[in-house]
């Protein structure tokens, strides 16, 4: 009787599974890849997969062919602009409106079609959904990657999704093995750095590399993503005096500027880039960073400090550029480390002891290339055929909510960013093409000289 009774528990559950493979929605090897990231920093991953050529495309093995890896594949590219920067939700208590967020960008990447507002006129147009998510963005991976592969089976799709931290941390992980031992610096949003999901994947996976222990730093860039994707409570290039709704290291806000070592900084102070607020007699009453380079400054700087304060024993030899917008700096970075390498204060080299002569940037891109080459060869969805479109998506406010607050340069206000709450079931946002206005000339500028491949995409796209 028993053994009855578990037969036909065990014919049922057969049906059941048999019945939810049924109802998974088929994904055709010629839909597009989707890569995410909270802003145009995960254009560095693209052009990481437009570039590559690491497989043999005839065995799917490890190796050089002389093809591109991808070079029949086609992309869905999104930018939460609106919503961006995502390294500050933690700060603000709001990781749940941040997962939330995500997972509507999430949702959009499955659907096929989405609207827009044009000439006070909600159209409807056609999309394609994605084959496989690449999560290029180190934040949302760091806070929503689980919640993300439930949410997509849920409805229905048996895609892969790839997150960057896997691919950052492996990368540091063989530089250490192959190079030497010494401390990994994460170089992150601070969003990342309060999810200790570096150190916490950098130590899961150091057993496999033949590591017992490590020493790892960890360093929050606050204004540096902002900065470079021009977010006006970081930088605006226009202006010539302080203000009060800056928000970055300052000698008034929370992140202070340490006048002691200002020297040290050595902060680039022509065209605006360093603004003062000056009293009546002509003294700087407080200092605010209005350049990208010079928030490379002040948080290396930072980070060494640290190392100090803290008695690292080990000298820093890897840094993982934790933010896919912090590739875009590399040469800056790589300039200022050397810098602080060779400062000298009273006669002694100040960070020597905690600096390699050389440090290895890691930039995740390259990693999370790979793995998405390899998701997409084990379930057989890499195309062999269709040339489609690609297209380049980004958020922007949804001004039909009257209820939104708009700054200068029409995206949200600080406070109204962060002070919406989770679970209100709003549209914040509309998701549009790439154009002229969402997108200014100096960031295309940029993508001209160091994404080319990628530039070339958005350019044939006619903005």
């Amino acid at each position: 009787m028993v053994n009855r009774l578990l037969s036909l528990f065990f014919s049922i559950f057969i049906c059941i599974s048999a019945l939810a493979q049924v109802q998974l929605k088929k994904v055709s090897s010629t839909s597009p890849i989707g890569v995410f990231d909270s802003g145009t920093g995960g254009l560095t991953v693209l052009e990481a997969m437009l570039t590559m050529d690491a497989f043999n495309n005839e065995t799917g093995m490890p190796g050089a062919d002389g093809k591109l890896d991808f070079e029949k594949e086609y992309y869905q590219y999104l930018a939460d602009q609106a919503n961006m920067p995502y390294g500050n939700y933690a700060a603000e208590n709001k990781t749940d409106l941040l997962k939330e967020h995500i997972l509507k960008n999430m949702h959009f990447f499955l659907q096929q079609h989405y609207a827009v507002m044009q000439e006070k006129e909600l159209i409807t147009l056609a999309k394609s959904s994605v084959k496989i998510i690449v999560i290029a963005c180190n934040t949302a991976t760091a806070y929503a990657l689980p919640d993300i592969k439930q949410m997509v089976k849920k409805e229905g799709y048996n895609i892969p999704v790839i997150g960057v931290i896997d691919a950052g941390s492996k990368a540091a992980l063989q530089y250490q093995k192959d190079k030497g031992i010494g401390t990994i610096g994460v170089f992150a949003t601070a969003g990342t750095v309060a999810s200790n999901g570096y150190p916490r994947r950098l130590h899961a996976m150091a057993e496999k590399f033949g590591f017992k222990e490590l020493s790892v730093i960890s360093q929050g860039g606050v204004g540096l993503a902002e900065s470079i994707d021009r977010d006006w409570s970081f930088y605006v290039d226009t202006l010539t005096k302080a203000r009060k709704e800056y928000k970055g290291p300052s000698l008034k806000n929370m992140l202070k500027i340490d006048t002691s070592i200002m020297n040290i900084y050595h902060f680039n102070q022509s065209y605006n880039q360093l603004l003062c607020e000056y009293d009546d007699q002509g003294k700087c009453l407080d200092v605010q960073l209005n350049d990208p380079s010079n928030y490379v400054r002040y948080h290396l700087v930072t980070l060494l400090e640290k190392m100090i304060a803290q008695n690292y024993t080990k000298p820093m030899n890897t840094l993982i550029l934790g933010c896919t917008h912090y590739p875009y700096m590399k040469d800056t970075i790589a300039h200022v480390l050397n810098e602080l390498y060779n400062y000298q204060l009273n006669g002694n080299y100040r960070y020597r002891k905690y600096l390699a002569k050389h440090v290895e940037l890691i930039d995740p891109a390259l990693e999370t290339a790979k793995d998405a080459y390899v998701a997409m060869r084990e379930q057989k969805l890499s195309n062999q055929t269709a040339e489609k479109e690609d297209q380049f998506f980004i958020t922007i406010p949804n001004t039909a909510l009257h209820e939104i607050q708009l700054q200068p340069d029409g995206w949200f206000t600080y406070q109204y960013k962060y002070g919406r709450k989770a679970g209100e079931n709003k549209s914040y946002v509309q998701f549009v093409p790439f154009d002229k206005k969402n997108i200014s000339e100096a960031t295309y500028n940029r993508f001209k000289i160091v994404l080319p491949h990628v530039y070339e995409k958005i350019m044939s796209n006619k903005l």
